[in-house]
């Protein structure tokens, strides 16, 4: 198992259980405790994890958004694949709202080589397209950035949306079911998901199988303002036949 593999073995174990010992995740990965302790190490200056003496704690509490550095390491084939789907449903010449998170990032990386105009909703994603020269044409929204994520929020950011229309808004996802629609843990982050997608005439939500069928604190989009979601087989089939029969159109990748 390479180091990119067992971080995320251990940060998803210490997650799911609360807690992990040191000698419990060197059973659980096959390593030395002394690799497992460097993993704890590392991971807990990335702000996955909480170290304590003999192993690590997890730094969630119920409803609490998973930091940016941990989700960056789930399920990462499944957001490049639902990024190169959604990618292929934007035509040459699209303007696009693209939100904060990870899958929307791994989107970034995909529409810096297309000739389309796009505004992030983050630092991450704005340092991507703007870094490489290419044919994407980068507009930067005004806001505050939140700590971690970089996502921008706050009334700049607000007014940079309200002032523009868009062909697309490609919404991340914290949480979404039929019934509540699309949910967010923040409620800054609420409203700026909220905003992007009345700028824009199509709205597709990116979530990998895991956020489906779950609802987080603060409502965001309702179902009936969701156009297509781009998710991957891992989805409860029961959910996403509510959204089918909401009028959403479901897209695997």
């Amino acid at each position: 198992m390479n180091n990119s593999a067992r971080h995320a073995l251990i940060a998803q174990t210490v997650r799911d259980a609360g807690s992990a010992t040191v000698l419990e995740l060197a059973e659980l990965t096959g390593a030395s405790e002394m690799t497992v302790r460097r993993d704890l190490d590392a991971l807990s200056a990335q702000g996955v994890l909480e170290r304590f003496r003999g192993g690590a704690r997890t730094l969630l509490l119920r409803g609490e958004e998973p930091p940016f550095a941990l989700r960056a390491r789930e399920a990462v084939d499944a957001k490049r694949r639902i990024a190169a789907a959604i990618s292929a449903l934007i035509a040459d010449g699209e303007t696009v709202v693209l939100d904060s998170g990870t899958t929307c990032l791994e989107l970034a990386r995909l529409l810096r080589e297309r000739p389309v105009t796009v505004m992030p909703l983050s630092l991450p994603a704005i340092h991507v397209l703007g870094d490489a020269p290419g044919p994407a044409t980068l507009i930067v929204p005004g806001g505050q950035p939140r700590a971690a994520e970089g996502a921008l929020t706050g009334p700049l950011t607000l007014a940079s949306l309200s002032a523009l229309r868009f062909d697309t808004a490609v919404v991340g996802c914290c949480a979404l079911s039929a019934a509540d629609g699309l949910t967010a843990y923040d409620l800054d982050d609420a409203t700026v998901k909220k905003a992007a997608t009345a700028a824009a005439r199509r709205t597709v939500a990116a979530a990998d199988g895991g956020k489906l069928g779950r609802t987080a604190f603060a409502r965001a989009v309702p179902t009936d303002r969701i156009h297509t979601l781009v998710t991957d087989p891992t989805a409860p089939a029961a959910e996403l036949a509510a959204l089918e029969a909401a009028g959403v159109t479901v897209t695997l990748a």
